[in-house]
């Protein structure tokens, strides 16, 4: 199921994502502690392509939809908590 990802419906979702996000990775942060429009690859959470991997088999697990490794969306998906807290809300099927 594909819906609109409306800022207010992302902004409620956020903080669900970040708490999966610190969990899946066991960071030690809080989940508040992300920032919704840093990024998560380099200066920003420092994430790389094995945490994206466990992240991305949180959320299919949690809402309900495939996150391709192959897609050529990915930059943009994972580029910061809110874009990809819009992607979930656009897909996820629960």
């Amino acid at each position: 199921m594909t819906s609109t990802a409306t800022p207010e419906a992302v902004a409620i979702l956020i903080p669900e994502v970040a708490a999966l996000i610190v969990e899946a990775l066991n960071l030690d942060m809080a989940p508040a502690e992300i920032e919704p429009d840093a990024p998560l690859f380099g200066d920003g959470l420092g994430l790389d392509s094995i945490d994206v991997l466990e992240v991305a088999l949180v959320i299919s697990k949690r809402y309900g939809f495939q996150l391709r490794s192959d897609s050529e969306d990915n930059v943009r998906i994972f580029s910061s908590l809110r874009a990809l807290t819009a992607h979930i809300v656009a897909n996820r099927s629960q």
